[in-house]
């Protein structure tokens, strides 16, 4: 698999993102299937909820309130996978997040992102700096224009994957929109490997 034509995929998924991504139609699946879905944090929880897709090997915590989680089935033929897309229903936030293949490191996903971002008219970008979720991760902030914020960060996923976490929300958006996008991103964890003798 070609890093840069996975790379081209990312940056459409961005600036798809960017203008308002078509949003998906396929309901959450059943979590006692032992596939993808929410499962909810206790009797009554109606604010935030575990997602897990076993499949791609990850889990994250949808935050609740207005941000509302769509599942897709995209797949690209390079490998890609967009398995959820998080929205904020008033502000028109969202959160992207991507599965790719580990054909590049975390740190050269984001700076060939980078660079990427920074070819297109009205993207400007920070540099990619380290990021605290786990020892490879790295992420960057940009803006398109003077009305759009967003932030992008790739960590290591489950194996053999890298996540690539994309987020975009309007300039004038409240604060709290911002804050929930970088708990958003904390809670994406790669799912535990599973030891020889665990059920």
């Amino acid at each position: 698999m070609d890093a840069r034509r996975l790379l081209g995929w990312g940056l459409v998924a961005l600036c798809t993102a960017c203008s308002g991504a078509k949003q998906a139609v396929r309901e959450p699946s059943n979590p006692g299937t032992g596939g993808s879905g929410l499962a909810t944090q206790g009797p009554g929880a109606s604010a935030s909820q575990r997602y897990v897709d076993e499949t791609l090997g990850f889990e994250l915590t949808q935050p609740g309130g207005d941000w509302l989680l769509d599942e897709t089935d995209e797949q690209t033929p390079e490998g890609l996978a967009i398995p959820v897309v998080l929205r904020h229903r008033t502000s028109g936030a969202q959160m992207v997040l991507q599965v790719a293949p580990a054909v590049a490191s975390p740190v050269q996903f984001a700076e060939r992102l980078t660079m990427g971002l920074r070819s297109q008219p009205g993207f400007t970008t920070s540099d990619p700096e380290p990021e605290p979720l786990s020892d490879s991760a790295v992420g960057f902030h940009f803006t398109v224009g003077e009305n759009v914020r967003g932030r992008v960060v790739v960590r290591d996923g489950s194996a053999g994957h890298v996540f690539m976490m994309l987020a975009t929300w309007p300039s004038a958006a409240p604060a709290d929109v911002p804050e929930t996008v970088e708990a958003l991103f904390q809670s994406v964890h790669p799912l535990p490997v599973a030891t020889p003798g665990q059920i």
